[in-house]
């Protein structure tokens, strides 16, 4: 899917960022650097693109305040910030092409530039998200089309010998 950016990213764009660097990724506010809001625990992409799940630090204010916003839903998108490693720039419609990224930051955005990217489920302790069902869901799928990946590598493994 083309973003707001005229970009789109290819499937494995992240794989070198999330073997390597995982630790390193800021969960940031609105992509402003001196505003980290929380952690992440996992990180992963399958072929729907990145899946992240983290944890807002609720002692920090700006963290505080956007799981008010998000449990409201006065917020719910993600944007990354990264740079550019492998890519190209499809001649006749502009298009950047994103073969490989070094992902440094995800951040909780009001407008992100993909408009699908956004947040599934709110947790305080228990769930507050009336979907709920759906976010488990697509968490299962993402699961699911791990060990198919997983699955798939396997048995090129076992084929090509």
């Amino acid at each position: 899917m083309v973003d707001s950016q005229r970009d789109i990213i290819l499937r494995g764009a992240f794989a070198q960022t999330l073997s390597g660097r995982t630790g390193e990724i800021k969960l940031l506010w609105q992509h402003q650097q001196d505003e980290p809001i929380g952690v992440f625990d996992r990180m992963f992409e399958d072929e729907r693109g990145l899946y992240v799940e983290g944890r807002l630090l609720l002692d920090v204010r700006r963290a505080k305040e956007a799981m008010i916003l998000l449990k409201a839903g006065a917020i719910s998108g993600l944007s990354i910030g990264y740079s550019p490693v492998r890519y190209c720039i499809d001649a006749d419609t502009g298009i950047r092409l994103l073969a490989e990224v070094d992902l440094w930051e995800v951040s909780l955005v009001t407008f992100p530039a993909n408009e699908v990217a956004g947040v599934t489920v709110v947790k305080q302790g228990r769930v507050h998200s009336h979907r709920v069902k759906e976010s488990e869901r697509e968490v299962q799928t993402g699961k699911i089309n791990e060990l198919i990946i997983e699955l798939d590598r396997a048995i090129g493994v076992i084929t090509t010998r």
